[in-house]
């Protein structure tokens, strides 16, 4: 009987935003993989059901249609997984060594726990964020890596490509590094830790170096003349790296993503464009974001000290010396634009104007430096609509309905 595995979020997505407004915080990347992946790779073979918050269902359900969304098993016991987890092999021991009724935590974080069905039907709320109060576990102190700010995402991005890295090659048996023929002039640095995928078109001059961590590139990606990427690093399938770039290491790029210019320790969510010259550090992009040519963002404070970031109407010392922009889903920048160190932007914005726009920017925020207004629900979604299209992508009934919500959810971020 294959073991069920629930799975879930709980209410730290908050501390997630906005990267978990449009998405399951599970759905997050750092390396190569989601954390949901991460789970599955872990657990292969087993039976995965998923939770999350009620608003997100219909979209997800759309996304996910293979997938058992807010189903609660109803015989047998289930594993819970806290879906913010960094799932690694020491955490995947400890979790196996759990019987029915007993749970991992870490501080305040319910990490993994297994329990029957009867009592798993107890603990959901209406919303489907799990109420742990309503079943006593025997727990287990631990620590582990949960993620519970954005920034995490970006810090553990470099070994975590590392670590993904070796279980792709751990499943797939090898790891491919040919470069076909016809790519003349390519140079490649410590090729065993570097796969290029299947169809993928590299143009002269280009430059790939893994001699201080692994580099896969995906299929069908096309790399332009006087590219340089530098390991550890990811670059998702059908995506492009324009001319010049130069792709230093930490960097995780999605599917269907245009990247040019200068980009260090950061992930793009797939879909999104940094089509031009400029700098991304320590920065974390949503999906369907659009960076203007020129577009900069400081990651390292002139005194060098910690970063202060504005999240959820409260001011938190990152304790960071390095973090740049974390910007939501849909939003987009006009050429020029300067992000001041430890900058959160919102979901759908459009950020333009004269200067350093604010460094808190919130969803459906339009300006911003001059002048700041709301962006239009209508016209948000009409914009969506084009943008989406133009990689083929419908834009659903249910993707106008999740952004109507997320327009709901945010208004009071614009009142702050």
């Amino acid at each position: 009987m294959k073991k069920i595995i629930l799975v879930f979020e709980d209410t730290g997505f908050r501390d997630l935003l906005p990267l978990s407004y449009l998405r399951p915080v599970y759905e997050l990347r750092t390396g190569i993989f989601s954390l949901l992946s991460k789970i599955e790779y872990s657990f292969a073979g087993s039976e995965i059901y998923l939770t999350c918050r009620k608003y997100l269902e219909e979209n997800y359900r759309e996304k996910k249609k293979n997938y058992r969304i807010n189903l609660l098993p109803e015989a047998g016991e289930a594993l819970m997984i806290n879906g913010r987890v960094l799932m690694n092999k020491k955490l995947r021991s400890e979790i196996s060594k759990l019987q029915t009724g007993e749970a991992l935590v870490s501080g305040k974080n319910f990490i993994a726990g297994i329990i029957d069905a009867d009592n798993l039907k107890k603990i959901y709320d209406s919303d489907f964020l799990p109420q742990f109060d309503n079943f006593k576990f025997n727990e287990k102190e631990i620590e582990t890596e949960i993620i519970q700010y954005p920034w995490k995402l970006i810090n553990y991005n470099g070994k975590e490509i590392e670590t993904d890295f070796k279980t792709l090659l751990k499943y797939s048996g090898k790891i491919k590094t040919a470069v076909h023929p016809k790519f003349k002039k390519v140079e490649l640095q410590h090729k065993k830790s570097i796969h290029i995928g299947k169809d993928v078109k590299i143009e002269p001059f280009v430059f790939i170096d893994a001699s201080d961590g692994p580099v896969y590139i995906d299929e069908n990606v096309h790399i332009m003349s006087n590219s340089m990427i530098k390991g550890p690093a990811f670059i998702g399938r059908n995506s492009i790296i324009k001319a010049n770039s130069t792709i230093y290491h930490g960097a995780s790029i999605g599917k269907y993503s245009k990247v040019g210019g200068e980009v260090e320790d950061s992930i793009i969510q797939s879909y999104s464009n940094k089509q031009h010259d400029g700098f991304l550090g320590h920065s974390y992009l949503g999906s369907w974001v659009n960076l203007g040519a020129g577009t900069n963002n400081s990651d390292l404070k002139n005194n060098y000290g910690s970063i202060t970031v504005n999240l959820n109407n409260k001011k938190i010392d990152t304790g960071l010396r390095f973090l740049g922009l974390i910007m939501g889903d849909h939003s987009k920048s006009a050429i020029g634009t300067k992000f001041n160190t430890g900058t959160i932007c919102g979901v759908m914005c459009n950020v333009f104007g004269n200067g350093f726009p604010p460094k808190f920017i919130p969803s459906f925020t339009w300006g911003c430096i001059d002048e700041m207004s709301v962006f239009d629900i209508d016209k948000s979604i009409e914009l969506a609509r084009i943008v989406t299209a133009r990689r083929n992508v419908e834009f659903t009934e249910s993707d106008e309905k999740l952004l109507r919500k997320v327009f709901e959810l945010s208004e009071i971020e614009r009142k702050y």
